[in-house]
């Protein structure tokens, strides 16, 4: 396989296929990530992909699923993507489910028929990253999106048939303003109705805009017990009427995975065990990205 750069794919996509057609990420602007730093985002050349589809139908033919990687594969032009897709279909017709990242600015130019042509072709998982309710904080943090843009992205996701995976970052407030996020952040969430909502735990990258202000001072991050406070409120906040709520990414304290509604009550009980001390925190070096 032809990877380039920093290959990065969900938690849930450790068992899939990695086909690379993407270099790094359309925006690559956000303060908090430095998956991608100085990688100018490109669209892989098609013959490579051929190429690489070509390696797994080789050398993994009984493999169900695959992740189109890279930061913001849904950026590529519509027909582009459905050549990929219909050869992913011919030459590995084991593969019944397909995932990608996406934006809610990716999103945007693809209309409904184009996402249902898309999921026609297997591409049936759409992974989207929120991170903050907070349009102010969503706007000090380098984020293009707004939350109404987000919401209207996220139902054209769902009307095409596709499965929804929101991501969120608690921490991302930092000492002052955190409760704020956490209840907008969880509103937010509910109101996209996604299959699951995955959370992550800040974890700050050096040579990001946002060490920089750690290091000076101007943002102040949370200890752990602090982030779990706020885990605990985004909980009680998500009202989902159906869905996953995980939090088992390698940088969380608490690793959780809830059925919404059912099993919020368990989660909120846990949470405060943690935070009261009858339960264990995970020790910080066995935290990750």
């Amino acid at each position: 396989m032809h990877y380039e750069g920093q290959i990065i794919r969900p938690p849930s996509e450790g068992d899939s296929i990695l086909l690379q057609v993407t270099v790094g990420c359309s925006h690559n602007s956000c303060a908090f990530c430095g998956a991608y730093l100085g990688e100018r985002f490109r669209i892989k050349d098609e013959a490579v992909v051929f190429e690489d589809i070509d390696f797994a139908a080789r050398h993994m033919p009984g493999m169900r699923r695959l992740f189109l990687c890279d930061g913001d594969a849904m950026a590529m032009p519509t027909r582009r993507l459905t050549r990929i897709l219909e050869r992913i279909r011919e030459r590995l017709p084991r593969v019944g489910r397909m995932g990608v990242y996406a934006s809610a600015m990716s999103l945007a130019p693809k209309s409904p028929e184009e996402l249902e042509t898309l999921r026609g072709l297997g591409l049936s998982m759409v992974y989207m990253g929120l991170e903050s309710g907070d349009d102010e904080l969503l706007a000090a943090m380098g984020k293009k999106a707004r939350v109404a843009d987000m919401l209207a992205q996220a139902a054209k996701v769902r009307q095409a048939g596709m499965k929804l995976s929101v991501t969120v970052i608690t921490g991302l407030a930092g000492a002052s303003g955190w409760e704020r996020h956490a209840r907008l952040t969880g509103e937010a969430l509910a109101a996209m109705e996604p299959d699951q909502a995955a959370t992550l735990s800040l974890i700050a990258v050096p040579g990001t805009p946002l060490w920089t202000d750690i290091e000076s001072g101007r943002f102040v991050p949370q200890d752990a017990q602090a982030l779990v406070r706020e885990l605990r409120m985004l909980l009680e906040h998500t009202a989902m009427p159906r869905g996953l709520f995980l939090a088992d990414h390698a940088s969380n304290h608490v690793p959780l995975k809830l059925r919404l509604p059912r099993d919020r009550q368990y989660g909120l009980d846990l949470l405060d065990a943690v935070i009261q001390g009858r339960k264990p925190l995970k020790p910080e070096h066995m935290r990750g990205l």
